[in-house]
């Protein structure tokens, strides 16, 4: 099997907001898109969803996988090694630690690597993506970003 790609995007509606995410995953002549959206969220937040929620639908262990984003903050965190540091501290003082954690368990199931895009800049599958995004955000979600909303409360945002 080649490389899957998966393209990705996030999107909230303030910063916090109402907040989506979409995901393109193509495989050969196969393309499915995801999308979803929560009630109040980050765009990071989205940003880094919308990759893991590509990563957990690959169904095979071990492919190579291409993501393209035009998140710096995820492209950077893991091309730039940053998650590999945040990681060996415990994710002490990183913003989102329950998402990366659950990035770095369905990251090591797959050879990843990353490519970033400028956003709004005509590639066609990060449009979609952010149309995808933008869409679920704007749909008066209800969906909880159980994360989020924890952090939020205990005052740690």
């Amino acid at each position: 099997m080649g490389e899957i790609q998966i393209y990705t995007d996030g999107s909230s509606r303030g910063n916090p907001g109402p907040g989506g995410f979409g995901t393109i995953l193509v495989g050969g002549k196969r393309q499915k898109e995801i999308s979803g959206g929560f009630r109040r969220t980050t765009n990071n937040r989205m940003e880094l969803l919308a990759v893991i929620v590509g990563l957990e639908a690959l169904k095979l262990p071990n492919l190579k996988v291409l993501v393209v984003s035009d998140s710096k903050y995820v492209v950077d965190a893991v091309e730039k090694g940053w998650i590999v540091n945040w990681q060996k501290r415990g994710y002490a003082k990183v913003k989102n630690p329950d998402l990366w954690k659950r990035f770095m368990q369905v990251y090591a199931k797959h050879q990843v690597r990353f490519q970033w895009v400028k956003g709004h800049n005509n590639h066609p599958m990060n449009e979609r993506c952010d149309k995808l995004a933008y869409a679920a955000a704007s749909s008066n979600p209800t969906a909880i970003d159980h994360g989020f909303e924890a952090m939020e409360r205990s005052g740690l945002l």
